[in-house]
């Protein structure tokens, strides 16, 4: 079977339709920043991991805005789960490798684990089984920029930006700077193609 590295695209389908816009995930971000610092008052006893791609972004503006409200910057860093995804043998597209950034010492003070859409929670566990291979945080907390739902593993974030009531025949869509020339989160309806039955019409 052969592969390609998945490169997302900068931009939401033209069908796709605002949910947030940049100003929307400066305060919904600014918002969980604040959740964080009210169980988490020591930021150089926290580490904001962000899960690639658009994770680890949302990590750094969650360090900034902690930075902003207590002049002291938590860790901010990344962990690769591309090789720990569950469907990593039955995707055409695989994500590429991408190096993990976390602290010397994990089992000293929280790490947050931070991406930017919970659906399933597949992404999540990966993130979970490859930090065990780096060792043992003495807690773990999750914050994601959107929650749409439809869960799979029993898994749910400890700091949300925004809940979302989406189908399973709707998709969204984030979107970042750096990586994306666009900022903002866009919803798309799916629309599938009707099943045929293999009944014939008279």
């Amino acid at each position: 079977m052969s592969v390609t590295l998945a490169a997302p695209a900068s931009t939401p389908p033209n069908n796709a339709f605002a949910v947030l816009d940049a100003g929307a995930i400066h305060r919904a971000l600014e918002g969980m920043a604040l959740e964080i610092l009210k169980r988490h008052p020591e930021p150089e006893q926290l580490a904001l991991i962000g899960i690639p791609s658009r994770g680890v972004e949302i990590a750094a503006r969650l360090g900034k805005f902690i930075e902003a409200a207590t002049g002291r910057r938590p860790f901010c860093g990344a962990i690769d789960i591309s090789m720990h995804r569950d469907d990593i043998g039955a995707r055409n597209l695989l994500f590429a490798v991408q190096p993990s950034h976390l602290p010397a010492q994990l089992a000293n003070g929280a790490l947050i684990l931070v991406d930017d859409v919970l659906q399933s929670g597949r992404t999540c566990r990966a993130a979970l089984d490859a930090l065990s291979s780096f060792g043992r945080p003495s807690r773990i907390e999750y914050a994601v920029l959107v929650d749409r739902g439809m869960r799979e593993l029993p898994i749910a974030a400890d700091y949300v930006g925004k809940v979302m009531e989406v189908g399973a025949d709707e998709r969204v869509f984030v979107r970042l700077p750096p990586q994306d020339h666009l900022e903002g989160v866009w919803l798309e309806r799916v629309t599938r193609a009707p099943r045929r039955t293999g009944l014939v019409s008279r």
